[in-house]
């Protein structure tokens, strides 16, 4: 029993769910999952190269071990596990998945194929010649540092980043509720991009895509869809296709090969995966023209060979390759990274805007820095100067001082007590001298080879040097266009150094699924059980089927696997499926819901039929309000998914739909018959219902009271006795005939 109640806190269970919530999912936006916009890193990324640079691994020290590095990463700056660190560590060492790979690995670290690193104790790296472009100047404390986890140790909130390595290496990564998806681009045509966007900070991306025309993957390869780039450069979002580049070959026996040299960026890591299936497609038969499929790359390069047999047209099996493989995939890109704590979608442009401000920003405080140096510098050579020219009186009172701190003293303030002078005029003059505390430190600790000729020249020649660095610091600082030249001047150094010729070939290609497949032509059964579940089972499965397997399912139609099968729905609407689409499994198999092969969403099904029987069929249309129709099945042909069956008033829905085959049309004499919710019932001949077209409404088929509607609609021979409604089994005899549209009697039935 709780006496003490001032401590309990109450508050709305929702409310502490919302807000942790958001608070678990920004802590993954910002802090875990997407880029930084200034230097295109994630934290963890950050965090390796930093505590890199702290063991000392530059590129030209050697190599240190990587659990050695993972180590000191999550112990000082991320704690969140070895295996992503290493993970992200593996991954800048990746030549396939960056431009300007930023660590040096050595030993395995993985393959194009698919293969994976070796554990981290095996494993070592050190930093690239491209991380010193974001590491060089951590020095000059031109970013901010941040208390790590734990504030025992400081880290840079964000890296010195002189390329914009956002878009040269592009990054990847799942957030909360959002995603990052940026591609790899050329690192030439990216400084080129920034330099001319410095020139003209209005330029339109049309312009500056003459710069940076699309991505350029390290994998290579061909863009085909080169049209949408500019869409995509100017949402930050859409779409790139990319296809393997191939050669056709003169094969053994007169066979061609089709080589593929270059893979899609999105199995780069994968390389396995685009083997596997060329062979599982040859294995399963799918491309009948394939002879054999072999991997034959190396260090040199990606080969992988198709053998096609003679005489096969091979255009047509490229087609069929692109569209059945990896040959050719989708790359979706996604802009997002982090500005000021937020998640945000750019454009090319903004991202080099940031990067541009960013830079700015960083040569500020680098020249700043530089002056500020400079400036100390020339203080203390003026200072060995002039101590140069009276060093007789400074060795004079360092032998006449009882210590450091009185010779000290002397120097800054000409303060002589209790310091002996051999003469009056050494006294006189030591009381007059005035050096900065800065310089009287110099010169107390300059050493006597200072006072050789050649080192005071030496001295006075610094000192020019430093007045002129330290009039153009100030011409730099004083002028942004002056920043700007030094700006472009080191991106034209780094281009020079990074630049590479570009390997993503760029296309249109307007149609891509040109393949002409040969079908074999087949008897398929299509399964439905009561909750929606579809599968096709072949003919000769279904034969061998029992009676009582195939009782659990409440339709089946027999169709051919070219044709399509139909749903009509309650709500007026048809939708198609093709027979390819219906997944083949046996008979004890569960099969998938009819909502995800067609767009039924919470429709009624009230018929399924194949299409090659319903082109052939008359149907007849009965709704609740009444209204009766018949149509032919020609009327529904047609290419779309889902298309409106019937016209229907406002709160009217189908109650029935009775699908008439041409033998039953041609021997003619048939009776409908309606039930009502009321329990009145009414019958007339078949041929008093009008035939239209599916966009008709119908005619009145019983004149209902107020609160009626039709309940049920069925269609019977003369002779025919009994009909089933509701599974109950009904005399058909006791339904007077009369005339459509007339009042209906009491159903006795």
């Amino acid at each position: 029993m709780i006496k003490n109640t001032e401590n309990i806190i109450q508050m709305d269970f929702s409310e502490e769910m919302k807000n942790s919530y958001r608070d678990y999912a920004m802590s993954v936006i910002i802090a875990r999952a997407l880029p930084d916009v200034r230097d295109g890193l994630k934290p963890v990324q950050r965090r390796i190269l930093y505590a890199m640079r702290e063991l000392g691994l530059d590129p030209k020290k050697p190599h240190r071990k990587s659990a050695r590095i993972v180590g000191d990463t999550m112990g000082k700056f991320h704690p969140h596990g070895d295996s992503s660190i290493y993970e992200a560590l593996v991954r800048m060492t990746e030549e396939y998945s960056m431009s300007i790979p930023l660590v040096d690995g050595h030993g395995n670290f993985g393959s194009i194929d698919g293969d994976g690193a070796a554990a981290m104790r095996y494993t070592e790296a050190r930093l690239s010649e491209g991380a010193m472009t974001m590491l060089d100047h951590l020095d000059k404390g031109l970013v901010e540092f941040t208390p790590n986890f734990d504030n025992s140790e400081k880290e840079p909130a964000v890296l010195p980043a002189m390329i914009p390595n956002l878009l040269i290496n592009g990054t990847t990564g799942i957030a909360v509720g959002m995603a990052t998806n940026i591609p790899p681009h050329n690192p030439g045509e990216v400084i080129d991009g920034a330099i001319a966007y410095i020139d003209n900070p209005d330029i339109s991306i049309e312009k500056l895509m003459k710069y940076i025309p699309a991505p350029d993957f390290p994998t290579g390869g061909s863009i085909i869809n080169q049209y949408d780039m500019r869409h995509i450069y100017e949402t930050g979002e859409g779409k790139v296709r990319l296809r393997s580049k191939v050669e056709i070959e003169n094969g053994e026996n007169g066979r061609k090969n089709i080589v593929i040299t270059e893979i899609p960026y999105t199995i780069a890591g994968n390389k396995m995966k685009l083997v596997e299936s060329l062979v599982s497609m040859m294995k399963d038969k799918v491309f009948d023209e394939i002879f054999d499929v072999r991997d034959e790359s190396s260090k040199e390069g990606i080969r992988i060979v198709i053998e096609v047999k003679k005489d096969r047209d091979i255009d047509n099996l490229l087609n069929g390759l692109y569209k059945k493989t990896p040959m050719e995939d989708t790359y979706s890109v996604n802009l997002l990274a982090v500005k000021e704590q937020q998640p945000i979608v750019f454009n090319l442009k903004n991202v080099l805007e940031e990067f541009i401000r960013f830079q700015e920003e960083l040569y500020t405080r680098e020249y700043k820095h530089l002056l500020e140096k400079a400036e100390n510098r020339l203080e203390i050579v003026n200072g060995l100067i002039r101590a140069t020219d009276v060093i007789d009186l400074i060795i004079e009172i360092l032998r006449g001082s009882s210590s450091v701190k009185q010779a000290k003293a002397c120097l800054i303030n000409g303060d002589i007590t209790d310091i002996k002078f051999k003469t009056k005029q050494s006294e006189k003059e030591a009381s007059e001298l005035n050096f900065t505390e800065r310089q009287a430190e110099a010169i107390l600790a300059m050493p006597l080879s200072k006072l050789i000729g050649l080192e005071i020249l030496k001295l006075h020649e610094e000192n020019d040097s430093l007045i002129n660095s330290i009039k153009e610091y100030k011409m730099i600082l004083g002028d942004v266009n002056e920043l700007y030249k030094v700006i472009k001047g080191r991106l034209r150094e780094y281009k020079k150094a990074f630049n590479i010729p570009r390997r993503t070939h760029l296309d249109n290609v307007e149609n891509t699924t040109g393949y002409i497949e040969e079908v074999k032509i087949e008897d398929i059964y299509v399964l439905i059980d009561r909750f929606g579940y579809t599968k096709s089972i072949d003919a000769s499965s279904y034969s061998r089927a029992s009676e009582e397997n195939l009782k659990d399912f409440a339709h089946i139609i027999f169709m051919k696997n070219t044709d399509k099968l139909c749903l009509f729905t309650a709500e007026g609407n048809m939708h198609q499926v093709k027979a390819a689409s219906v997944p083949k499994c046996k008979i004890k198999d569960k099969g998938v819901l009819i909502h995800t092969l067609c767009k039924v969403d919470k429709e009624t099904i009230l018929m399924y039929t194949s299409f090659e029987q319903l082109f052939e069929s008359q149907l007849v249309f009965s709704t609740k309000s009444g209204y009766i129709k018949q149509v032919s099945g020609v009327e529904f042909e047609t290419n779309r998914s889902m298309i409106a069956a019937t016209k229907l008033e406002e709160g009217d829905q189908l109650v029935s739909i009775t699908m008439l085959s041409a033998g039953e049309i041609l021997s003619g004499d048939r009776k409908v018959i309606l039930l009502t919710e009321k329990g009145l019932s009414l019958g007339f001949s078949l041929e008093e219902v009008s035939e239209m077209k599916k966009t008709g409404r119908g005619v009145k088929s019983i004149a209902l009271d107020k609160n009626d509607a039709v309940a049920f609609t069925t269609i019977v021979k003369p002779a025919d006795e009994t009909f089933l409604y509701n599974g109950k089994e009904l005399s058909a005899r006791k339904v007077r005939n009369r005339k459509r549209g007339q009042k209906g009697q009491k159903a006795q039935l």
